[in-house]
């Protein structure tokens, strides 16, 4: 019997009903305390409604500050020079030195125009001491997205970029709202379903959250990892760090970085930093491995070995490069492995070379592997590999403390950043997984200071896994900023949590219909993976 209690229609129009209807604190089921979000001003209207999809699975809507009044509108000029990404969540060239914005707001001044510079100071985390970031320059206030358009319009004609922003998406902590959250809630102690993952029919391609939860006839389920999106950067839809599926290590780890562990179908949920290693071997000897089904030479959100440019450590929406690599490839990656110079060593079922293709790519045979050598590396593999001799590809998979992590069948393990809640304390780590980029001050004010769309999980004092998306990018949902972030989810009784990928990738699906409202003008974006809830077996 499936064990669904609730449509997804009929999940929507009770949120939407309650939502806007305020019931009784007492008759509102909280997911965690009882304690208001820690979201703008105290004392703003909170409604919180909470459903039950299956037995064990909870869905709570929260809404705060649903009154509140609109804030005014701007026009944030580029100030020339920086960094830039072909990410549409990544920011624009935004802040620089004092002298470069006062430089910049006094030319469009003298253009007719009613600039300024303001200084942006950004708190305090464990491993970032915070401070002033830098100054940006704005033009304008304005009633209106249209009037703050009509602006922008100008300052373009006198050949100025920029963007129109709303000043909710600040994180100015007197802000009134309004905030949009939904929090999934597994209880372990009632869930018989399962909780995994999924990348859909293959990890090199994108596919949207309600299309995986549609396919797998999954109760609901959120956007997870980070995943390649440029096709510059790799195949898009290819994990951005650590991917165990049902057990089997397909994407190797961003060295160091935290992700979101469901060990036996999340009974046993965790977050926990993963390193790696892996091999070749051959008859006689054997040479170490670079990743796992992603496109050789190209390391998104690098973290990856030490001859990697321009680092060997995390550096987040960067893609490193290494000319000489050795990757593995399995059945999953999709239907032809990646083409260019090399060489291929294409395996059997059994780990037997079939054959020597070079140049690199192409289809595996029915079940088969390959590994694929560019650079320096082929001699290595030529080295290595022999037509009819077995080739063993091992992967060793480690955790903060060193140990080795053995993945059973139920466990999902996916790719996250920064850390924001350990053992209780707020704990958010954006030095060490990549989000501070020396000579960027941008990519931090736009990544982690301002307000975005947001997906999160972790576990709470009880065991329950528990993942959260929070609407943004509108005026009717102003998002989170990562700080705001860790302490919603430690509001909402988190022990741990974790980032996972946000901004236009945040997608909360029931019965395989987007619930929550994702920001991208296109609507619901395609992603690398997801994590689902499957009904109970009958």
């Amino acid at each position: 019997m499936n064990s669904k209690v609730l449509g997804a229609s009929t999940v929507l129009a009770l949120l939407a009903v309650a939502a806007a209807v305020p019931a009784p604190a007492s008759s509102q089921p909280r997911p965690g305390p009882t304690q208001a979000l820690p979201l703008g001003a105290v004392g703003l209207t909170e409604t919180r409604t909470t459903r039950t999809l299956q037995p064990g699975v909870t869905l709570t809507r929260i809404v705060r500050g649903a009154d509140a009044p609109a804030l005014a509108w701007v026009v944030e000029v580029s100030i020339p020079g920086g960094a830039t990404s072909p990410d549409p969540d990544a920011p624009p060239t935004a802040l620089k030195d004092r002298a470069s914005a006062d430089e910049l707001a006094a030319e469009v001044q003298g253009a007719g125009f009613d600039a300024r510079a303001e200084q942006v100071t950004t708190p305090a985390v464990a491993d970032y001491a915070g401070g002033p970031l830098g100054w940006r320059v704005r033009v304008g206030r304005f009633d209106s997205q249209p009037a703050a358009s009509a602006e922008l319009a100008g300052l373009r004609r006198a050949g100025y970029a920029g963007s129109a922003v709303y000043t909710g998406w600040d994180g100015n902590s007197a802000d009134r709202g309004p905030w949009r959250i939904d929090v999934l809630t597994i209880d372990p102690n009632r869930f018989h379903g399962r909780l995994k993952a999924s990348y859909g029919p293959d990890l090199e391609n994108r596919e949207k959250t309600s299309e995986l939860v549609a396919a797998a006839g999954a109760t609901a389920g959120i956007n997870a990892g980070f995943f390649v999106l440029d096709p510059k950067a790799g195949a898009p839809g290819d994990p951005a760090g650590v991917g165990v599926y049902d057990g089997r290590l397909l994407s190797e780890p961003v060295n160091g970085r935290p992700a979101l562990v469901i060990g036996d179908d999340g009974r046993h949920s965790r977050v926990t930093r993963f390193t790696w290693k892996g091999r070749v071997v051959g008859r006689d000897a054997s040479r170490p491995l670079d990743g796992i089904d992603r496109v050789p030479g190209l390391i998104r959100n690098c973290g990856g070995t030490d001859d990697d440019t321009p680092t060997s450590l995390p550096l987040h929406d960067v893609t490193c490069t290494d000319a000489d690599e050795l990757v593995a490839f399995t059945p999953e990656y999709g239907r032809q492995t990646p083409g260019g110079k090399g060489m291929e060593a294409v395996l059997d079922t059994r780990g037997r070379v079939l054959e020597l293709r070079s140049p690199r790519g192409g289809p595996l045979p029915a079940g088969g592997s390959s590994v694929q050598a560019t650079g320096s590396r082929v001699a290595e593999l030529t080295a290595l590999a022999q037509v009819g001799r077995p080739l063993r590809v091992q992967r060793t998979l480690r955790d903060g403390n060193g140990r080795k992590v053995s993945p059973s069948p139920a466990t999902s393990i996916l790719n996250g950043g920064p850390e924001l809640v350990r053992d209780g304390s707020l704990h958010i780590t954006p030095a060490a997984d990549g989000m501070v980029q020396p000579g960027n001050a941008s990519f931090y004010y736009g990544w982690m200071h301002k307000r975005n769309p947001r997906t999160l999980a972790g576990v709470d004092a009880a065991g329950r896994t528990v993942l959260v998306t929070a609407d943004g990018r509108s005026t009717d949902a102003l998002g989170l900023s990562i700080p705001e972030s860790a302490a919603v989810a430690r509001a909402l009784g988190l022990r741990d949590a974790v980032n996972l990928d946000g901004g236009g990738s945040t997608t909360m699906a029931v019965d395989g219909e987007v619930i929550n409202a994702p920001s991208d003008a296109t609507g619901e974006r395609p992603v690398g993976d997801a994590l689902l809830i499957l009904p109970g077996r009958n």
